[in-house]
């Protein structure tokens, strides 16, 4: 599970309190593709602990769970290979 803060210290009391009650939890630089300023980054939690837990400490640090589920996928459109013609031809 992975919880993104934008404050590096909200970041890392999260990852200490998640590590005080036995789960695994390492805070990490999240790049956001199109920023180009370092300081911009958001930070990203990445733990084994219960996804309550992790809804309480976004809910107290202001930040916000991201699914590590994709997102569903539907099966590609079947798309005809030329324009539809609305006129009719000439000759």
């Amino acid at each position: 599970m992975r919880a993104i803060f934008f404050d590096e210290d909200h970041a890392r009391e999260v990852v200490r309190r998640l590590v005080a009650q036995g789960f695994e939890a390492s805070a990490e630089r999240e790049r956001l593709s199109g920023e180009d300023d370092d300081e911009g980054h958001p930070w990203a939690v990445v733990t084994d602990a219960p996804e309550l837990l992790v809804e309480l400490a976004v809910d107290e640090f202001d930040g916000w769970l991201d699914s590590e589920t994709p997102a569903p996928t539907a099966p590609p459109l079947d798309l005809p290979a030329a324009p539809k013609r609305i006129k009719k031809p000439l000759g």
